[in-house]
């Protein structure tokens, strides 16, 4: 049987495309995050709270989650470990305690700074053209967007 028509050849699945693309790009971020001595985990919540409060947001856990598309038991050690560094600030509400909030500390401002480069210094390693990601980036998103709206999948 010819590969190319094999609906189960592993270099036919979409699946595997976006999972192997998703863990290149992130091992090319390792050596730009190290600099800030962030995880590409790390790096995604910092990038959240960052743009929350340039709009003057509050920003509550259980929406960071939703934002990240992460679950409480993978985003509360992260914090944890953000807030151990000195870089956000967690905070639980006195009208419901089951809501937290997070805020960055001066450090977790200052390191926007040194973030700002990380970036164009990946977009710089990459023989692609840039207008080529872009394009990328806005499917990628449609499609994440057609799958959110179909739901779960149904089994």
């Amino acid at each position: 049987m010819d590969a190319s028509n094999d609906l189960l050849a592993l270099d036919n699945q979409i699946c595997f495309a976006l999972y192997a693309a998703s863990r290149e790009i992130t091992a090319r971020y390792r050596p730009l995050l190290a600099d800030l001595e962030l995880t590409y985990p790390q790096y995604l919540v910092m990038l959240v709270l960052w743009e929350q409060e340039l709009a003057g947001n509050v920003t509550r856990v259980s929406s960071l989650g939703k934002r990240l598309r992460l679950d409480s038991g993978t985003l509360t050690p992260l914090l944890k470990r953000l807030a151990d560094r000195g870089l956000v600030l967690r905070q639980r509400s006195t009208e419901d305690e089951r809501v937290v909030t997070l805020s960055l500390t001066e450090s977790g401002r200052a390191l926007r700074a040194k973030a700002e480069a990380v970036p164009g210094r990946l977009l710089c390693g990459l023989r692609i053209a840039p207008e080529r990601l872009l394009a990328l980036r806005k499917e990628l998103k449609a499609v994440l967007m057609a799958l959110e709206e179909e739901g779960e999948p149904s089994g």
